[in-house]
């Protein structure tokens, strides 16, 4: 019998598709896309540069979404009845770290919502954005306009972000943590956020995909700056403890067991202004008064063995796993391997020991505070 033949969807393009490709990019399917996993200058050096001075990433696969209503204050209120944040509390300018959960108190999805005065602005992750888009077009009011936008989007993360993106645009040094503005840069109409996913400093810069790679090219053209891919990406952001959606959270996880209660604002919590009305209130508000059954911790293995996503954890002298690793590897900037999984809630403080099954043996894990190095944004 013939074999059938295997239909492949083709890979989408960033803007950037071309700069990547001369820049020596190795490229990789990503969520749909063609993503540079690293440059010639290797995951490890893209890494440090990061932490040390500046490094350039291209998410412009990430899902940028508008939401406009007559009063950006209707547009806000539809959205709390999806997330558990105060975004009628979100001040123009300001922008806040969201999440979409589902009837069971799982997370559909994490995303940043940014209030631009006449809009909002969300990001969601790529895997998502078609289902977020059509989340939101089912769930919100006729009233609320919902507007998936086609553009590139940049994060220029590290130390030296400031002073590189300030050589183009001299406001964005103003700019502290979380805040949200539209900036021209080099004649572009740009929205500039003093955010990122690596637990250093920097900005995400959506950009008109016609002026993309003349911006991307005159951030590289200084010495400070270096481009980075997905594989540094997600080694900086595992040393900042930050989750990653489909692996350290997602439907089967609620954010008090995935220890992001700091991002249930108190305004929608059971004593605040307006308490639940999200999906999934009743366990998510359960669980931050009880406590969750399993959390989400670090951890840190003994020796220089990497454990990676999917190795089960086990208690000390036990026989049955009682956990999973969900995000794992080496830490460049640690220069040791760390990890973060599910624990029981019992096993969950720092200081516990834990056991990790590595091709047939068992290897100790210390759980330890999250992030594993301190972040560097600026807040002031």
């Amino acid at each position: 019998m013939p074999v059938p033949a295997v239909e492949t969807t083709p890979l989408r393009r960033t803007p950037l598709h071309d700069l990547h490709l001369r820049l020596g990019g190795r490229m990789v399917p990503f969520a749909g896309y063609a993503m540079p996993v690293q440059y010639p200058a290797g995951l490890l050096k893209e890494h440090l540069h990061a932490r040390a001075s500046a490094g350039l990433f291209d998410v412009s696969h990430m899902g940028q979404i508008v939401l406009r209503a007559a009063d950006t204050a209707e547009a806000a209120r539809a959205l709390e009845a999806l997330v558990p944040v105060d975004i009628l509390g979100l001040k123009p300018g300001r922008q806040r770290y969201a999440l979409f959960t589902d009837e069971a108190g799982g997370i559909r999805d994490d995303l940043m919502v940014a209030h631009l005065g006449d809009r909002l602005v969300l990001v969601v992750n790529a895997a998502n954005k078609e289902a977020d888009a059509a989340h939101l077009r089912a769930h919100l009011p006729g009233s609320v306009a919902v507007e998936a936008l086609s553009r590139a989007l940049v994060a220029l993360q590290g130390p030296g972000a400031e002073a590189a993106l300030a050589r183009l645009a001299p406001e964005a040094a103003a700019m502290r943590f979380m805040d949200a503005r539209p900036l021209t840069i080099l004649g572009a109409d740009c929205l500039v956020t003093r955010s990122g996913y690596t637990g250093e400093d920097g900005y995400e810069i959506s950009i008109p995909e016609a002026d993309a790679e003349r911006i991307a090219e005159a951030l590289l053209t200084d010495p400070a700056v270096l481009p980075v891919g997905l594989g540094a990406r997600d080694s900086l952001r595992l040393e900042a403890g930050l989750c990653l959606h489909g692996s350290d959270i997602d439907g089967t996880t609620t954010p008090v067991e995935a220890s992001l209660a700091w991002a249930i604002s108190p305004a929608r919590r059971r004593t605040g202004a307006r308490p639940g009305g999200f999906p999934g209130a009743e366990r998510i508000l359960a669980e931050l008064d009880a406590g969750p059954a399993r959390r989400r911790v670090g951890l840190l293995p003994e020796g220089r063995a990497p454990v990676r996503a999917g190795a089960p954890l086990f208690a000390e002298g036990g026989e049955s796993a009682i956990g999973q690793v969900t995000s794992g590897g080496f830490g460049p900037s640690l220069g040791a391997p760390l990890a973060m999984g599910y624990l029981p809630a019992e096993l969950s403080e720092p200081g516990t020991r834990v056991l990790a099954e590595l091709r047939g043996q068992r290897l100790p894990l210390t759980v330890t505070p999250l992030p594993f190095r301190p972040a560097g944004f600026k807040r002031g």
